[in-house]
């Protein structure tokens, strides 16, 4: 008899970690989701803001004029960031791009000092970059405004697409989500009914019987959502160390926010599985136990 218990505590205690682990990593993806519905405009102005703007001076403003008027940039009110391309780093760069003898047909180097700059995210479009280019025109040091017409426009595109077929994935993932962690519950409560058949000849009342169960789905959702949060905050770790500016984009609150997201789905799942879960099984006969 006692070995026999212990078989049935052995088949119980495995079938509580198996479906803990199945709640976990379903919460985990319903982690990574929250994480990027919740930063999704930072992961937008990240793209966003690191296009670059290249500001051509003119070919007769000297490098004290260049710096006063890169200095100048950082008052203006649309600029995130300012870097100085001194002739001599243009000279490099088109070298490294068209070759060695590019400057073979010139009589003096053709390139110019410039400026690139970076906008913040809310000018990252192509009515604001107009108006942005005009302005920056109206210095007498400049003498053109480069930037990828094209590539803002196939930015704010995607952007959006990406946004709604995010929201569609996440939608989805959080049905499937519901749906995986209820039936785990369920094959988890299923296991006991016989149980729940002992409790009610002994004639405890639906309430009785329910409350254990929906303290072992409490404690459940708590565990699986925070061995979820554990794979969350471990996967985050290892994108720092690869992508460090990738990092950035993830703010501490908005983690909070993701954290009791992961923790709320799990317990309210758990615990509303559970309850629907006993609820049916009390209301069985003997004779549907066996099917």
């Amino acid at each position: 008899m006692a070995e026999k218990d212990n078989i049935i505590g052995k088949r119980l205690v495995n079938a509580y970690l198996s479906s803990v682990i199945s709640i976990s990593l379903v919460l985990f993806l319903v982690g990574v989701a929250s994480l990027l519905l919740v930063n999704a405009r930072s992961v937008s102005n990240y793209f966003k803001e690191n296009m670059k703007v290249s500001v051509m001076l003119k070919q007769n403003v000297s490098e004290s004029k260049s710096f006063d008027y890169l200095e100048s940039l950082g008052d203006l009110r649309f600029i995130k960031s300012a870097d100085y391309v001194s002739r001599e780093q243009g000279i490099r760069e088109m070298k490294e791009l068209l070759g060695d003898d590019f400057l073979d047909v010139f009589e003096a180097a053709p390139i110019p000092i410039s400026i690139d700059v970076t906008l913040n995210a809310d000018y990252v479009s192509a009515d604001s970059l107009e108006m942005v280019k005009l302005e920056l025109l109206e210095s007498p040091l400049v003498d053109e405004v480069v930037y990828q017409r094209s590539l803002v426009d196939a930015l704010n595109q995607n952007i959006s697409r990406i946004s709604l077929v995010m929201a569609v994935m996440i939608g989805l993932l959080l049905f499937i989500s519901f749906v995986l962690i209820s039936n785990t519950m369920r094959l988890s409560v299923y296991a006991r009914r016989f149980n729940i058949h002992t409790m009610q000849l002994v004639g405890a009342t639906p309430g009785f019987i329910r409350g254990p169960f929906l303290l072992q789905g409490l404690l459940q959702g708590i565990f699986s959502a925070m061995i979820a949060i554990l794979m969350l905050l471990g996967a985050l770790f290892a994108i720092r160390s690869s992508f460090a500016q990738m990092f950035e984009i993830f703010r501490l609150p908005l983690l909070l926010v993701v954290m009791g997201i992961v923790l709320a789905t799990g317990i309210i799942i758990c615990v509303m599985s559970s309850y629907f879960v006993v609820g049916k099984l009390i209301s069985m006969r003997r004779t549907e136990l066996y099917y």
